[in-house]
């Protein structure tokens, strides 16, 4: 495990692209057109990048990026 020590407007960054990333993810997982594999490498990478949002931000702000995975689950 490694620990960073961030000033308040790097955490500001960070969580911006953190969010940015997950917005991107999540626009990709609802294509219908994109492949099953593909959306399967995204998820897996997606459950990082919450894990290290969730970290950051404040529970209301997590809940918008949660997934449901009872929903995704049956896709699968």
């Amino acid at each position: 495990m490694l620990g960073f020590l961030f000033n308040d407007r790097e955490c500001r960054e960070l969580d911006y692209l953190l969010r940015k990333e997950l917005d991107e993810m999540l626009f990709d997982l609802n294509d219908k057109r994109m492949d099953e594999e593909i959306k399967k490498a995204i998820e897996s990478r997606y459950k990082v990048i919450f894990r290290m949002y969730a970290r950051l931000a404040s529970p209301r702000e997590i809940s918008k990026y949660a997934r449901n995975r009872v929903q995704h689950q049956k896709k699968s």
